[in-house]
């Protein structure tokens, strides 16, 4: 009547895995190391990080952060609590903290431009327009070189014959 048998009166193994369970699961993949800093917070493990880039960075985390904070609880100051001159004076801070987190990245970024051009030799372009200004300068010396640079635009005469 019952599709069960007498020796098995209805038990399941539960938390055992059977063989075929055994035969399909996946490997469990290991995880990639990961370099992190030391949890000292002496930042030991920046030091391969240029100085001004992590500075720049905290800086601008700092302000980033003071700017999300103060600009989301301005308004709610001033509208829940009805602290009309706290909270838009928190929202005016929080903008100018934001303001302060533009400049400090723009300031870094221009850092860093000056660094990279700094480190790059001269492009064939400005090669070519050096040279160009170095002609023109020694083709213009004296006066009366000049006044014929300046007469070159006009259509040469013909001498004649």
């Amino acid at each position: 009547m019952f599709s069960l048998d007498e020796d098995d009166e209805g038990e399941i193994s539960v938390g055992e895995s059977s063989d075929a369970e055994r035969e399909m699961t996946p490997d469990i993949p290991e995880a990639p190391s990961v370099k992190t800093f030391d949890d000292g917070g002496d930042f030991e493990g920046a030091s391969d990080v240029d100085q001004g880039t992590l500075r720049a960075f905290v800086v601008a985390v700092v302000y980033a952060n003071a700017a999300v904070l103060l600009v989301a609880l301005g308004p709610m100051v001033w509208f829940f609590e009805g602290w009309s001159r706290v909270g838009p004076a928190l929202l005016v801070v929080g903008l100018l903290a934001g303001v302060r987190t533009y400049q400090t990245y723009r300031s870094w970024r221009r850092s860093r431009d000056e660094v990279d051009e700094g480190d790059d030799p001269p492009s064939d372009r400005d090669a070519e327009e050096d040279a160009a200004d170095a002609d023109v300068s020694a083709d213009s010396d004296s006066p009366a070189d000049a006044d014929t640079a300046a007469d070159s635009d006009a259509p040469a005469e013909r001498p004649e014959a």
